[in-house]
């Protein structure tokens, strides 16, 4: 099996109360005459206390269009994707240059070569470094992303993988679009980036950390509209739809039960709950279908309010949380968990 041996979140330097976030978004999105009551609602019932910036909230009313957003992107997005590569690789004792594939995530940006070139030229990678970048699956890409090591571990069992997420949600706020869709996703998503080590079964460090034992992917028909992006002049808008957490009801919990049963197991087995933090109504979906309570996902609901929802960065600083402050005894079991862009569900099966 896979083993897990380092997870490592970072987070920019630029750390702002929601109530500051809620003015830089009327200053930037509301029509000079528009109430500004319903923003200050949606922002508060995010549940988000503080949340990191990609850049000074000064700079945010001089970018002009998408270029510059994109370009602030790549160079934010490659010296935070650094540093958690190489904190990640430092925690599980390896270097850059042990590391035979490196798979890189983000929906927040465009790069060509993409981020994983850049990190890996950067940092000191091997040449013959493989390397698989993936874009578009948004908030569900950690817990994907974890489960397509394990697939390519699986083939080559003495090898070392890793998984680099960079997401600046902050860059993709659309100037003048005073959107119920752009309030709420200012209100609830952030900036950060995050990493993990895997090594395969025959690696001299496999067996030092959770091991992955098993994965379910599910694409739900009919529900491309779910969530994701509009690509048009000024970049990136936000689609988020109202029928999220009625997807979670009507599919999660067959997802979960499907996996488990697997392996002969239930929900009550299962003593580590990973959850990606989506926003309130989504966690409290994840609970209500499962029949799990708030200290099941404390540790996602903390992270949301600590650092709000940055996109498929955010399962993996629950992971790295879960397992600096959470250890598991061994033979314990997790189940890793996200939803986004699809819409789909990505789940990954771990024992301790």
């Amino acid at each position: 099996m896979t083993t897990v041996a380092a997870v490592r979140g970072v987070l920019p330097p630029h750390r702002y109360p929601q109530q500051r976030l809620t003015e830089l978004f009327a200053e930037l999105c509301l029509p000079a005459n528009g109430s500004r009551a319903v923003l200050a609602r949606l922002h508060t019932s995010a549940r988000v206390a503080t949340r990191h910036l990609a850049l000074p909230i000064e700079r945010y009313a001089d970018l002009d269009g998408f270029t510059e957003a994109n370009d602030a992107f790549l160079s934010v997005g490659v010296e935070l994707g650094c540093a958690a590569v190489l904190g990640a690789l430092a925690d599980a004792g390896l270097d850059a240059a042990d590391v035979d594939l490196v798979m890189s995530t983000t929906v927040t940006g465009v790069a060509a070569p993409s981020l994983e070139a850049r990190i890996a030229a950067r940092i000191g990678m091997r040449p013959d470094v493989k390397r698989v970048p993936l874009w578009g699956l948004g908030c569900l890409a950690g817990v994907a992303g974890v489960a397509r090591l394990h697939d390519f571990l699986r083939g080559w069992p003495n090898a070392v993988a890793v998984l680099v997420s960079v997401e600046l949600c902050s860059l993709t706020v659309q100037r003048g679009d005073p959107s119920v869709a752009n309030m709420v996703a200012s209100g609830l998503f952030g900036d950060g980036a995050a990493a993990v080590v895997a090594v395969g079964a025959q690696h001299p460090r496999a067996g030092g950390g959770p091991m992955v034992v098993d994965t379910l992917s599910h694409l739900y028909e009919n529900s491309e509209r779910a969530m994701g992006w509009d690509v048009g002049d000024t970049g990136l808008k936000i689609v988020l739809g109202a029928e999220v957490p009625d997807l979670v009801r009507t599919y999660l919990a067959d997802d979960v039960k499907q996996l488990l049963s697997r392996h002969g197991l239930a929900v009550g087995d299962i003593a580590r709950w990973i959850s990606h933090p989506g926003g309130p109504k989504v966690i409290e979906a994840i609970q209500s279908v499962l029949g799990l309570d708030d200290d099941d996902l404390a540790m996602t609901w903390r992270s949301l309010n600590r650092i709000g929802n940055l996109s498929s960065a955010s399962v993996l600083h629950v992971f790295a949380d879960t397992l600096a402050e959470r250890p598991a005894a061994e033979g314990e079991w997790g189940v890793l968990l996200a939803m986004g862009p699809g819409f789909c569900c990505e789940l990954v099966l771990l024992r301790w």
